[in-house]
């Protein structure tokens, strides 16, 4: 497994925004459900992001943003739609070290942020998403945490996507990697569980890049970005990085 890899990508990615970030995109409205939207209308590829349980975080839609406009000769229309409805899951609600914490995140994954419910929904936001923009011919999907377990439940037999990844995974079940049948990049972090990570890869009959970051935590891409420490924020850009080679080559 990969550790550390040179990013061809990394010579454009931007540097990460300190502080408060302005998102360069829009929130258009899809039957009811907010969806944050961003890069060239022109572009003919896509990018479908399933964000963490905390929503709309400044440093996911920063990841957006990177992912739509970094590499000018390579632009991507960049979808990440509201599946919580404007109620992600507290900040406060981790770590879950009461009674109350474990009962409110226990609900929220039954209810809201249940993988299978969710995953079932993927579909038809693409096929509707794609009748509003049809000039886009290939998807790529990028789960975030949570996210990640809801593209290996959607890259399996019948995929609306051509490649998909998923950085931090949550979850990680090597039996779901037996069904992938497009191209996958996995960025874990140190806190996954390696052997679930490895077995994961091993159990992978598609073309992948697997690569542990091995002293960034669970959600360094995403809401627990602390873009304010220097090795988290280069790493976060690195790992943009790696994701745009990816979606590149694919």
């Amino acid at each position: 497994m990969a550790q550390q890899g040179h990013s061809e990508a990394c010579c454009t990615v931007p540097p990460a925004v300190v502080g408060d970030y302005k998102p360069k995109g829009e929130y258009i409205n899809l039957d009811g459900m907010q969806v944050y939207t961003t890069g060239p209308s022109s572009a003919t590829s896509a990018i479908f992001i399933i964000y963490d349980i905390f929503g709309f975080s400044k440093q996911a839609l920063q990841g957006a943003d990177i992912l739509a406009h970094a590499d000018q000769n390579h632009q991507y229309l960049v979808f990440m739609p509201d599946f919580f409805y404007g109620k992600p899951i507290a900040p406060g609600t981790f770590p879950p070290d009461t009674e109350e914490k474990k009962k409110r995140l226990g609900e929220f994954f039954a209810g809201p942020a249940s993988p299978p419910d969710t995953a079932k929904k993927v579909p038809e936001l693409v096929k509707k998403l794609g009748e509003k923009y049809s000039g886009v011919k290939k998807w790529g999907s990028l789960g975030m945490c949570w996210g990640g377990k809801i593209v290996s439940l959607t890259s399996q037999s019948g995929t609306s996507f051509t490649a998909s990844a998923e950085v931090h995974p949550a979850m990680v079940d090597p039996k779901d990697a037996k069904g992938f049948k497009v191209p996958v990049c996995i960025l874990a972090s140190g806190d996954e569980n390696p052997e679930d990570v490895e077995n994961f890869k091993k159990n992978l009959s598609v073309d992948n890049h697997v690569e542990t970051f091995g002293d960034q935590v669970h959600g360094w891409m995403a809401a627990r970005a602390d873009l304010k420490n220097e090795r988290v924020k280069s790493e976060y850009e690195r790992g943009y990085g790696v994701l745009l080679d990816f979606y590149h080559k694919h």
